[in-house]
């Protein structure tokens, strides 16, 4: 338990990658070539960008890869003193040994400001001889057209139940564990398709014990049972506020769950529940609207005990 497994398990060449094929054989096929353009990688966290990333460099550079790839993280300097500093030293500079050219690999670029990513865009444009680029984002839409028209764009998906199990079990495996069907069904619930989030929670789970089941896996990452909120919406539907509001405290004291986290699993349990669609519609847009409230510093409790009075009214409400 003295490493991180998220980086003791990260694949190091780009064949390990899984859930993203089709990256991954556009990236080998740069590998071949022995060159690349610039390249944005943009997807949900935990989906392979940051290995994606450090995987191309081992394969370009070899050996000498560390000396010639440069992280950086946008959300810890954002403004357009980074661009003008640290990226561009490391940019203009020759890269090291018989390597063609360097790489920065700027993480979660869509957290730069606008006059960074403008003066980004020169950079990218003058030092293309000796660096090139790979940005990733959560969301491509934050990155302005100058920059992504630079770029090779790769998508990243959230990744398959399969690809999440298929990885857990190898990591299961190697460290001598015993996860029951239930405890992976759990994290890959709580996953979401977030590799990252399910290897945390394997880890975490299993501090303690060699054999991981279910209640160990909602237990380590304070997560709600699917069951239960779904039993809390079709309460709240039924019309039946009282028991919703009794059943909402009990998720709160034993789960110690976010009020967005909450909306969440909400959310999800709603568009698998058997809830009548017209009211699902209604419901769905009343959570985003709570959500919204919550992200701006409303009160949790207040702004949850509303959403199920507002589910609970809809059974009186007239057509």
């Amino acid at each position: 338990m003295d490493d991180v497994w998220v980086e003791k398990y990260r694949p190091r060449v780009l064949t390990d990658v899984v859930g993203q094929g089709d990256i991954v054989n556009r990236l080998m096929a740069y590998v071949a070539s022995g060159n690349l353009p610039h390249i944005l990688f943009a997807g949900a966290p935990g989906t392979g960008k940051t290995t994606c990333a450090i995987a191309l460099a081992k394969e370009l550079f070899g050996p000498v890869w560390k000396n010639n790839f440069h992280e950086l993280n946008a959300s810890d300097e954002r403004g357009i003193d980074i661009v003008r500093g640290k990226i561009k030293d490391f940019a203009r500079t020759a890269p090291f040994g018989d390597a063609p050219f360097k790489i920065i690999f700027l993480d979660e670029a869509d957290a730069l400001t606008n006059d960074a990513q403008a003066a980004l865009r020169r950079t990218m444009e003058r030092y293309t001889s000796t660096c090139r680029f790979v940005l990733s984002c959560n969301y491509s839409s934050k990155i302005i057209d100058p920059i992504q028209s630079r770029c090779s764009v790769f998508r990243f998906r959230r990744l398959t139940d399969d690809a999440v199990r298929g990885y857990l079990d190898r990591i299961a495996q190697a460290e001598g564990l015993t996860v029951t069907q239930g405890a992976m069904d759990a994290i890959i619930h709580f996953a979401e398709g977030d590799m990252r989030r399910a290897t945390n929670a394997l880890q975490v789970s299993a501090a303690s014990t060699k054999k991981i089941d279910q209640e160990q896996i909602y237990t380590a990452t304070a997560t709600a049972r699917p069951g239960e909120i779904r039993e809390l919406l079709e309460i709240a539907v039924s019309g039946s506020f009282g028991d919703a509001r009794k059943r909402l405290d009990g998720l709160l004291v034993s789960y110690g769950l976010s009020g967005e986290d909450l909306i969440r699993q909400m959310h999800r349990e709603l568009v698998e529940s058997t809830i009548d669609d017209s009211l699902k519609v209604k419901i769905a847009d009343r959570m985003g609207e709570t959500e919204f409230r919550l992200v701006g510093g409303a009160s949790e409790r207040i702004q949850i005990l509303a959403l199920l009075a507002y589910m609970a009214g809809l059974k009186t409400a007239k057509p």
